[in-house]
């Protein structure tokens, strides 16, 4: 199981202890690209990405592609 976080790089708050801890953290400069980011993640076999609600908002693609996918799990995190 690969798990991927991603939040924008002006966001200092969600996700701080997977960072330190070492996992995969990803940091987008504009919230409109979540949906590139997210489909990259998918390309590397990331099977599990957690978004924070802001971002899930700017992405069409969550409930489109992957709402039925069964590879690949997004997880809505509050904030």
């Amino acid at each position: 199981m690969k798990i991927s976080w991603i939040r924008t790089e002006t966001d200092n708050k969600n996700f701080i202890i997977p960072e330190k801890l070492g996992f995969n953290v990803v940091e987008i400069d504009r919230q409109e690209i979540i949906d590139k980011q997210i489909e990259k993640l998918v390309k590397d076999k990331y099977d599990t990405i957690i978004i924070t609600n802001e971002l899930a908002g700017f992405s069409e693609d969550i409930i489109k592609k992957y709402a039925k996918d069964k590879t690949v799990k997004i997880i809505i995190n509050k904030s």
